[in-house]
């Protein structure tokens, strides 16, 4: 199956339908009155799709197991089709498309075994997903402009040339998957003044300056006390976000000072200097946070 590991958990709909066509009105009849001599073919069909979706991992391989939060099945009657719509929903990593696809398609399945005595001619079709949502294409932050990004390393150690740069170069390729342009990447020492100059120099023309490193509990980790007297607001929601997903990945992540927060219209970030802790901090806000430089420009959420 795909690693979903890395992905943060959204709510996430999907609405599928199916269609059940019968071949003469007696048919339809019999479903709307309750004759049908298996029994009552709208609510057995229901409760079939009820069991299918939530074990839909055990028929479709790729499918991952995962808790089906909602789920509800509706019907319309057109002349002699009836129409299923079928709706799921979950908070999870991944979506429930084919969840709710394979829930729409026993629940028909259900109702032609049940009318198959009385209508030699039942047909099933358009199997089909009408909408998702929850993904990376219900987040899509779209910008008129290129947004780039100033990337130092602070680390003693990779400045002097004892050790290579590992983290930093993570940021950067993330970045550039995000379509986010790295104007400047540099390694500098675990000095306060520095990391105060090359935040407010760059801040001036990158929306985003990251630095990783210098944001653990050692004498020489100054990264958050260089940071925290020039940000003109913290922003408590990125940095627990980035501790949590740590946290649930590696236990030692609540030791990080992670640090968020805005100087003029850029968004400054200090991550772990460790490769993991780099990476599972990118993945844990990105590309969502970019969201915050809608809201820089004064727009609100609703209007996006």
């Amino acid at each position: 199956m795909v690693d979903i590991t890395h992905k943060i958990s959204t709510l996430r709909k999907a609405t599928a339908t199916a269609i059940v066509k019968v071949s003469r009105q007696e048919t339809i009849d019999a479903v709307v009155n309750n004759l049908v001599p298996k029994g009552n073919v709208l609510e057995m069909a229901k409760t079939a799709g009820l069991f299918a979706v939530k074990n839909t991992h055990l028929s479709i391989p790729d499918c991952h197991p995962l808790p089906i939060e909602f789920t509800s099945v509706e019907y319309k009657i057109e002349g002699l089709e009836i129409q299923i719509i079928f709706n799921v929903k979950t908070v999870y990593k991944t979506g429930v498309e084919v969840e709710a696809m394979h829930g729409a398609s026993i629940v028909a399945l259900t109702m032609y075994d049940m009318l198959k005595p009385i209508d030699k001619e039942i047909e099933i079709s358009t199997i089909k997903l009408i909408n998702k949502e929850g993904g990376k294409s219900s987040f899509k932050n779209k910008f008129p402009y290129a947004i780039k990004a100033a990337v130092f390393v602070c680390s003693d150690s990779i400045f002097t040339g004892d050790k290579e740069d590992r983290s930093g170069k993570i940021i950067v390729e993330k970045l550039d998957s995000y379509g986010v342009e790295t104007s400047h990447y540099e390694i500098i020492p675990d000095e306060l003044d520095i990391i105060q100059e090359k935040t407010k120099a760059y801040a001036k023309d990158n929306q985003l300056v990251i630095f990783t490193g210098g944001t653990g509990l050692s004498p020489r980790d100054v990264t958050p006390e260089a940071l925290s007297p020039i940000l003109e607001s913290r922003i408590p929601g990125i940095e627990e976000a980035i501790r949590d997903y740590g946290q649930q990945r590696m236990p030692y992540a609540m030791l990080s000072r992670t640090v968020a927060g805005t100087l003029g219209k850029s968004l400054v970030l200090a991550l772990p200097g460790s490769t993991n802790g780099a990476r599972e901090s990118m993945d844990a806000v990105f590309p969502h946070v970019m969201h915050v430089f809608h809201i820089l420009k004064g727009k609100n959420h609703d209007s996006l």
